[in-house]
């Protein structure tokens, strides 16, 4: 075998070896959707704006017309019921988790649920 048919070979496996690497290191990324105490394009905006600047959040988008958030996160960082209580903390129920009640109250007149009806 030459040197150069050598020195390829040990090219393609350093470069099968990286790509098997990088595969191992990459991190996975989960979608979930829930419905939410939202009530307006505020709390759409408090909520994507929180959500979409937190670490290990890809992807956040609230629904208008039915008020379920669906996010894309990275599960190294988070899971479902993290994501949840992020939502929570907010002033909004997610799911099946209650909103924070303090952080409810300080939600501007509009978000407060009840003051659409």
């Amino acid at each position: 075998m030459t040197s150069k048919v050598k020195s390829i070979l040990v090219f393609i496996l350093m470069m099968t070896l990286c790509t098997f690497s990088n595969k191992m290191n990459a991190q996975k990324s989960n979608t979930i959707e829930f419905h939410t105490s939202a009530q307006c394009g505020m709390c759409k905006e408090t909520i994507e704006r929180a959500m979409n600047y937190e670490h290990g959040i890809q992807f956040a988008e609230l629904n208008m017309d039915n008020m379920f958030l669906t996010v894309k996160y990275k599960t190294k960082v988070h899971t479902e019921l993290t994501i949840k209580n992020i939502v929570a903390k907010l002033g909004y129920s997610a799911g099946e988790v209650k909103a924070n009640e303090k952080a409810m109250n300080e939600l501007p007149k509009c978000c407060q649920p009840g003051a659409h009806l």
